[in-house]
């Protein structure tokens, strides 16, 4: 869901993985990524279904641990985005050294993420046995957008403010650590991604959300991310040592 990687210079784009084995990580991720958020819905209810808290727990913890461990291993590849928020962001704050991606790979990386979301909900859905369909779950509501605005831009915050104090290493737990507790302290469970709210439209389970919440929560989410850009421009200086 997330850049690992330090900002690097126009001259190092040689040297990153070719283009389609990028893309292969994204959809790889994200779809891993969503299957995880959904599979673990799934189980959660299904292991406890009297106790909503203790169904929320379990889908957070799955969470947390499974998008720590995919940006890790997928960073070095692709930087592991799994989000066109953070994509949209690497592009925007690193186009003016050339350090981001492109905006043509950004297009690859954007189609990836989204077919991969679908498919990670469709494989939950296959490995519980989940008829197909879409979800009935509607979300689209004041607070929930709100709540929206303000996980994404954590997660932005999150992620540049790590980069630009020298802490790169440190992003696989804090992204993963952030989500799991905005789970908790968002009403809306911080979906944060654009492409995963997508992929959740496709599964119609603890972790769904019907068609028609799926476009207040992305642009919600496309504002929180310019939120979080603006905040960690007031708050670090670009690429600034520790």
């Amino acid at each position: 869901m997330q850049r690992t990687e330090p900002e690097r210079p126009a001259t190092d784009r040689a040297s990153r993985p070719a283009l389609w084995r990028r893309a292969f990580a994204e959809a790889l991720g994200t779809g891993l990524l969503v299957a995880v958020v959904v599979g673990s819905g799934v189980a959660a209810q299904r292991l406890s279904p009297d106790d909503l808290g203790l169904q929320l727990l379990e889908n957070s913890l799955a969470t947390t641990l499974g998008l720590a461990v995919l940006i890790a291993v997928l960073g070095p590849v692709s930087g592991a985005h799994l989000n066109p928020v953070v994509t949209a962001v690497d592009w925007f704050t690193g186009r003016r050294d050339g350090s981001g991606i492109r905006a043509g790979e950004g297009g690859a990386y954007l189609g990836a993420q989204v077919g991969g979301a679908i498919g990670g909900a469709v494989l939950a859905n296959a490995m519980f046995g989940v008829p197909a369909g879409l979800s009935g779950t509607q979300r689209a509501t004041g607070p929930h957008l709100l709540a929206e605005v303000v996980a994404t831009a954590g997660l932005v915050l999150v992620i540049l403010g790590l980069l630009r104090s020298g802490r790169s290493g440190w992003v696989p737990a804090a992204v993963g650590a952030y989500i799991g507790a905005a789970y908790w302290f968002t009403s809306s469970t911080s979906f944060a991604n654009p492409a995963v709210t997508v992929g959740r439209m496709f599964t119609d389970t603890f972790a769904g959300i019907s068609p028609g919440s799926v476009l207040p929560f992305v642009a919600a989410q496309v504002v929180g991310g310019v939120l979080g850009v603006l905040i960690t421009a007031a708050l670090y200086r670009p690429k600034e040592a520790p």
